[in-house]
């Protein structure tokens, strides 16, 4: 599937502007960005729900939309699986995935049952929605929504209902059969986390447009702007000043090639990226090129949280609160003086937002 330049008003604002995508078969793209950037009228535009005011769409080469008209959502090719699953409570579970299938009736039941036996819910087939639980509802849904076999699938936020316990091993499941089956699949997401989880490639949507787009292990690693950063996890900020195409901060200098004198950038780092040493006396580690020079604090705050530790520093420069998070069990006393160092190469530079 290839989308171009896509666009939508309303009431004369733009909630999708100039979005271009490409899917390949077997791909799983992730939407991702907060609600209301545009997302879900992107998917709906796809599934030929929600008009154009510009743009086109392509699937297997045929343009579905665009200039030359509108092929209807039926006749796309294209599978749909939404929040809320959407079962008809009146059919069976046969008769909810059989519902969009074509052909013979024993290759349909054929169909069906090869289906319900992959997610696990052949013992389920003559039952009712409301006799399921969400998961196997879901699982439900997935089945029914891949029976036809769609060249390209749709997913907006599917697993959002469900139990925390249950998410991820249904994520796994879901991935494992669409990969199977070799659909070009758009997953629809506000979770980094899910979308790092399943997706092949990450489209980064803010404001309507795409803002960065990418691999999860490239997009994580070198974001594009200071939003990006703070999307995908905490982090600290400093605020310096370049001179020379170097900011000065009390970790030491920080490349800013590019950078006109005089001129505010942000420093941001991960908290993971944040290395702790212990007070020798008054003073901390020497600098080194890796880690730059060291800055002195006293523990705040500091929390396990199951696979790692948080630990909340009041630095000696401006009272700034930096977070740095510990594998495992690390829970020094509030008042305790420590000195962090910060990663060169862990550390983003842009110009300061604000």
């Amino acid at each position: 599937m290839e989308i171009r330049n896509l666009l939508r008003r309303f009431d004369g604002k733009a909630v999708v502007n100039d979005v271009s995508l490409a899917i390949k078969p077997g791909q799983v793209t992730c939407l991702l960005g907060p609600s209301g950037c545009g997302k879900s009228t992107t998917l709906r535009m796809i599934a030929g729900v929600e008009p154009l005011d510009g743009g086109e769409i392509r699937v297997n080469g045929r343009q579905v939309a665009g200039d030359a008209g509108l092929v209807p959502p039926e006749k796309r090719g294209i599978g749909l699986m939404f929040q809320d699953f959407a079962l008809f409570p009146h059919l069976s579970v046969a008769d909810n995935v059989a519902f969009g299938l074509k052909g013979p009736r024993d290759e349909k039941r054929d169909r069906v049952r090869s289906l319900l036996e992959r997610v696990d819910l052949l013992r389920h087939i003559d039952s009712f929605p409301h006799q399921l639980s969400g998961g196997e509802q879901q699982r439900v849904a997935l089945a029914r929504a891949i029976a036809p076999r769609p060249g390209v699938m749709l997913m907006d936020e599917p697993f959002s209902g469900l139990d925390n316990r249950l998410r991820d091993g249904i994520r796994d499941e879901t991935l494992a059969l669409l990969k199977e089956e070799g659909a070009g699949v758009l997953l629809v997401t506000h979770e980094p986390e899910e979308a790092m989880r399943m997706a092949d490639e990450i489209a980064l949507m803010r404001n309507g447009r795409i803002v960065q787009s990418g691999a999860p292990y490239n997009v994580y690693t070198r974001p594009v702007d200071l939003d990006a950063v703070l999307f995908f996890s905490d982090a600290n900020i400093l605020r310096a000043k370049v001179h020379g195409a170097l900011a000065d901060t009390p970790f030491g200098r920080f490349l800013a090639p590019g950078i006109a004198d005089g001129m505010p950038v942000d420093i941001a780092f991960r908290p993971q990226h944040v290395r702790i040493d212990f007070d020798r006396g008054g003073s901390g580690p020497l600098p080194t090129p890796t880690d730059g020079v060291a800055a002195r604090g006293e523990v705040v705050r500091a929390r396990f949280m199951g696979h790692e530790s948080l630990v909340e520093f009041r630095m000696d420069f401006e009272g700034a609160i930096l977070k740095a998070t510990v594998p495992s069990v690390f829970l020094p006393k509030p008042g305790t003086v420590m000195w962090l160092t910060v990663r060169r190469d862990r550390c983003f530079v842009f110009p300061a937002t604000g």
